[in-house]
């Protein structure tokens, strides 16, 4: 049977967590009319989400963005979800490091494995690994 992670809800930190990484989209049509005549129109349309979820999804950003910075090199990297309890962590140190959360290891994490010993003058003893 699969291990199913179960979530509480956290209140407004997750709500701002979620709202940040999914993005929302507020579309509003307002008209001001008088016997039936128009006067005033007024369409709005207003998203909220973190820069990595609007380049993902290419929103236009605001002029004077400054493409440089370093926060701009994360959105590059992919993020993984922990199978145990749920911690989004960068995929690659998910697998190399595993969960700093509940200690979970990935199966494709490189072990070092003894491979031969030799004996050297300055050290009694050396090992040399082979990664895996």
């Amino acid at each position: 049977m699969k291990n199913s992670v179960v979530r509480e809800s956290g209140g407004l930190v997750d709500v701002i967590d979620r709202i940040l990484d999914k993005g929302l989209v507020l579309n509003a049509d307002i008209s001001v009319s008088v016997g039936g005549t128009e006067l005033l129109g007024v369409k709005i349309t207003a998203t909220i989400a973190s820069f990595e979820t609007a380049a993902k999804y290419g929103l236009e950003f605001p002029s004077g963005t400054n493409f440089n910075a370093p926060a701009w090199e994360k959105i590059s990297e992919t993020y993984a979800t922990c199978p145990d309890c749920g911690n989004r962590r960068a995929e690659r140190l998910l697998i190399e490091e595993g969960c700093p959360i509940c200690g979970w290891e990935s199966p494709l994490k490189k072990k070092n494995i003894p491979v031969s010993k030799q004996k050297n003058a300055n050290k009694s003893e050396d090992s040399l690994y082979r990664n895996l």
